[in-house]
């Protein structure tokens, strides 16, 4: 089954939340505090998810493209304000900065597969307003360097934390270390609801501004239709109370999850160690990383591809999604930047070379439909790492 660990783990504990709801028959996130069919299950979830990432505020949304929306609104982005964004990342991190009228520009990735700090530096100009890290299938991004250049430029940084829901870098929860953090909660997520997400952030004008945003302009946890007290034209990005219900119980299962996702990502690894023809890519913090794939950075891109062809994956260049080059509407689009396939040398070079191979996130879309899950039994794992074993070995003989 492809999709995400939390889809994996959905159980009895998500069914009895979201039978409260559909008893109580009420499915709207605001409601009377004295009305005993409003279970609070949205407003729960934000409460429970903000305490568990370490952050002051948390906003519930529809889903994690428009959580980054929010993240923009509360930064306060203007049209012809330009983001700095990697480009390897989901479409919807380049996307959502367009949408803002503002200007996406794209930078390289190293072999963390995260944003290069480096190339950062060098597309930094006068109309720069803030960094988007995306904190890559699961992987922290540098964050020492990210928030010394954010600081020496006076920069906003926003976390974009959709791929990894739950890890930390250096002690803190990601979404904190940044100005915001946005979060998905898509099926093929850490933790799932089918579509959803959130946003976090210790700043309270901040959270003011992302909730007004996400909810036509009102302010956070209204009871009613607050005429005049609205500052901000927003949106309609709220999360419904049976979304909310199924966040709840997963948000209680994620450092159960990512517990066993590490672990079994270790058996895995420590099976091909040693092997030639590849390396393992760079993790940041690697006991505090999501771990839901093992990503090796092959030799040659003749080599990856050898690969692919015997285990039937892809090249993570050629998986289909999350690479520039295959993001036709951006290539297209002409708003103040040009945008054309092979414009980041380095990050190209290092997707021709790379394959992702599953532990947690089975997902052709991420190249990572061969490999492992979170239910895999130690034998399964063992199947899996000897057949990479037996493959690059022919391959590399």
């Amino acid at each position: 089954m492809a999709g995400g660990p939390g889809a994996y783990v959905f159980g009895e504990e998500e069914i009895r939340e979201i039978q409260e709801v559909t008893d109580a028959k009420y499915l709207f996130r605001y409601g009377s505090l004295d009305n005993p069919s409003f279970k609070r299950k949205v407003f729960t979830f934000e409460e429970e998810f903000k305490k568990k990432m370490g952050a002051d505020y948390c906003v519930a949304t529809s889903s994690g493209t428009g959580s980054l929306m929010c993240c923009l609104s509360a930064i306060g982005i203007q049209p012809g304000d330009e983001v700095i964004v990697p480009g390897y990342t989901f479409i919807a991190s380049i996307s959502s900065i367009i949408l803002m009228n503002a200007i996406p520009v794209l930078a390289e990735i190293n072999d963390s597969l995260t944003i290069d700090p480096e190339d950062v530096r060098k597309k930094i100009t006068d109309k720069t307003k803030a960094i988007m890290v995306v904190h890559m299938l699961g992987n922290q991004c540098n964050m020492d360097e990210i928030m010394k250049i954010a600081k020496e430029h006076n920069l906003y940084v926003i976390e974009d934390c959709c791929q990894a829901c739950g890890a930390s870098y250096k002690g803190k929860r990601l979404g904190t270390i940044g100005n915001i953090g946005a979060f998905s909660l898509n099926f093929f997520k850490t933790i799932s609801t089918g579509d959803g997400g959130a946003v976090i952030s210790n700043d309270y004008d901040m959270y003011e501004r992302a909730f007004g945003f996400h909810d036509q302009g009102h302010k956070p946890n209204r009871t009613g239709v607050e005429v005049g007290k609205r500052s901000i034209v927003g949106m309609n990005m709220r999360m419904n109370e049976l979304t909310g219900a199924v966040a709840i119980a997963q948000t209680r299962k994620l450092d159960e999850i990512l517990t066993t996702l590490r672990t079994k990502k270790a058996k895995l690894k420590a099976m091909i160690s040693g092997l030639n023809g590849f390396k393992f890519r760079t993790i940041n913090d690697e006991a505090n990383e999501c771990a839901t794939l093992l990503t090796l950075i092959f030799d040659t891109k003749e080599l990856a591809d050898a690969f692919c062809a015997e285990v039937n994956s892809k090249t993570i260049c050629h998986s289909g999604w999350h690479v520039y080059n295959n993001m036709e509407q951006i290539l297209n689009f002409d708003g103040g930047k040009r945008y054309h396939k092979n414009m980041l040398p380095q990050t190209d070079d290092i997707l021709e070379r790379a394959v992702n191979i599953s532990v947690g996130v089975v997902d052709g879309g991420l190249g990572s439909a061969f490999g492992i899950n979170i239910n895999s039994t130690d034998e399964e794992i063992e199947a899996v790492g000897n057949k990479i074993i037996e493959v690059v070995n022919k391959l590399t003989k």
